[in-house]
């Protein structure tokens, strides 16, 4: 029986450069499917683009690319990325100029259109609400402040390209779990109404998007016991054509696959475990079973699909303001109350000088920085404590207001023993999100594959 092995090479943006190396040079598999993007990601990225018209794709998928080819081309093993981010065109164009320098003979696949702002306006005027989806409010209002708006778009042009023959894929926002997907449905012919087969699919694919959070990264449960953590290997899913699917890792390598680590990444970023929805099929999570078939390798059991919705998830991007952060730290004795006496008289300063902020954050790292308000007072006297104190302003000019404040107070004008980090605090740009969901006939997607 017909069994398709796709690994997940990255987990996002930032991920270990060699992880896919790695996997391509130890290990067997079809397709490593990298991805890079995230919505913040994008925001970042057209800021990146903006400046240099050649940027806006993740340059470290070309370091990677460079380091696999050879295993790629000896193993005939191909390559599902969106790392294009949003200059898909500019990541085809290294990628063509890394594979000649190499010497190989490859087709590079590429898929545009869902970069779609600047069809906004025209998306409006044709009555495409576009609503808020946790708050129904109108977009016309962050429409101004706009960055990006990317659609999510599923596995039809990704299995597109694969039929043209290609062998490297770059996308822009495609869903995560499609770039796993695609290869099983032209690999096994599986059908586009077979909900249940393309549940499988996205079930792949989710279990692997991650990179080695399904494998011993990010792990809760008995972490301080997972094998060589310092090399993790990347999950590796195994999929037969009838649909069994068994998640492992790469050969070689630390980290684990056991069912308590598909568990934690089962239960990742769904909502509802009944109904995963995704521009392809809404999977059913609910009924899944987990065996440990052997070390390292667990069956995943029991995944259904219905169809899938009529819209698309949009994510627009939006510039929010801005923020400023200073890091002061303070020492025994008494740090705390040194540290809250600072952020007292930074408050002070603050309305003396009319800040206007949209909002203040005050949090003391060692004491409250990642439970706010749920940690508990302390009484002991800790040997230091930073204050990380926060504005977030509309403008620029008004979060440079905090800036002249924190050298003055950590050092001559505050409690004694204190210093700060990181040299003078500059205001940096605050994107946020704006989810919704637009007809699927308002987009339209194109394919191309590029002999190499």
């Amino acid at each position: 029986m017909k069994t398709i092995r796709i690994g997940g090479g990255q987990g996002f943006w930032g991920d270990l450069i060699d992880a896919p190396i790695i996997m391509a040079k130890e290990d067997n598999v079809d397709y490593i499917c990298c991805d890079y993007l995230a919505e913040l990601t994008l925001s970042i990225m057209r800021r990146q683009q903006e400046k240099r018209p050649e940027a806006g794709y993740a340059r470290d998928f070309i370091t990677s690319l460079k380091g696999m080819l050879p295993y790629l081309a000896e193993k005939k093993t191909k390559v599902i990325t969106n790392a294009g981010g949003m200059n898909v065109k500019a990541c085809v164009e290294k990628v063509k100029e890394v594979v000649k320098a190499g010497g190989y003979n490859l087709k590079v696949g590429y898929v545009l259109g869902d970069d779609v702002r600047e069809k906004i306006p025209q998306l409006r005027e044709q009555g495409v609400q576009m609503q808020h989806m946790d708050t129904g409010e109108d977009i016309d209002g962050i429409l101004p402040k706009m960055v990006n708006a990317n659609v999510y778009y599923g596995v039809e042009p990704i299995v597109k390209c694969l039929e043209d023959g290609a062998d490297i894929i770059i996308l822009g926002r495609s869903t995560d779990t499609a770039m796993f997907e695609a290869p099983l449905l032209y690999e096994f012919g599986w059908k586009l109404d077979d909900w249940d087969a393309k549940a499988t699919g996205i079930l792949a694919g989710h279990l692997c998007e991650c990179g080695a959070q399904a494998t011993g990264g990010n792990y809760d449960y008995d972490w301080e016991h997972v094998p060589r953590p310092e090399l993790l290997g990347y999950p590796i899913v195994e999929v037969s054509e009838k649909g069994s699917l068994v998640l492992t890792k790469t050969k070689n390598t630390g980290g684990l696959v056991t069912v308590q680590s598909v568990k934690e990444q089962l239960m990742y970023e769904i909502h509802d475990p009944s109904q995963y929805i995704t521009p392809d099929v809404v999977a059913d999570f609910s009924k899944i079973t987990l065996e440990e078939i052997e070390r390292d390798h667990v069956a995943v059991r029991g995944v259904t699909g219905k169809p899938a919705p009529d819209t698309l998830k949009l994510c627009v991007g939006y510039l929010e303001g801005y923020r400023n952060i200073a890091y002061l730290p303070y020492s025994w004795p008494r740090a705390l109350d040194k540290a809250k006496m600072a952020a007292n008289i930074l408050d002070k300063r603050m309305a003396m000088k009319g800040l206007k902020a949209i909002r203040t954050h005050i949090s003391y790292l060692g004491v409250n920085a990642l439970h706010g308000p749920l940690a508990p007072e302390l009484d002991a006297d800790l040997n230091e404590v930073v204050l990380r104190y926060a504005i977030m302003t509309e403008t620029k000019e008004e979060g440079l207001k905090l800036t002249p404040e924190v050298a003055a107070v950590s050092n001559l004008n505050g409690p004694a023993q204190g210093c700060f980090f990181g040299g003078r605090t500059r205001p940096s740009e605050v994107f946020a999100l704006w989810p919704t969901l637009i007809p699927r006939d308002a987009i339209t997607m194109e394919t191309h594959v590029e002999e190499v």
